[in-house]
């Protein structure tokens, strides 16, 4: 019974789990070098963004910049926004099924 014990190994633990998750972030970095999406960010994106951080505020998260006496969490997250300080990042899928990843900060904002 020991022997059988002893000589166990992880045989039947797939060694390609590691691989994919390390095709994926080679298919990541390719993708960031060669951009094909818009450095705008579009009124979708803008508003998904301004909605979900100013939830996340409205529930205590930490506030990332300064407050000069704003209360409402909307007009909280327009101003980080507009500081370029909401720490989000937008995955814009493409129609090949690959996907690109833009930072807040990366991305040019229209003044609404």
């Amino acid at each position: 019974m020991e022997e059988d014990v002893e000589d166990k190994t992880n045989d039947d633990v797939p060694d390609t789990v590691v691989e994919e998750g390390e095709e994926e972030k080679e298919q990541q970095q390719l993708v960031e070098g060669q951009r094909k999406t818009s450095k705008y960010m579009t009124k979708y994106e803008r508003a998904r963004i301004l909605g979900t951080r100013a939830l996340q505020i409205s529930m205590n998260a930490p506030v990332m910049v300064e407050l000069e006496g704003e209360t409402d969490p909307l007009e909280i997250a327009m101003k980080e926004l507009q500081a370029r300080k909401i720490p989000f990042t937008i995955r814009r899928y493409l129609p090949d099924g690959s996907y690109e990843d833009w930072g807040v900060d990366e991305l040019i904002v229209e003044k609404a």
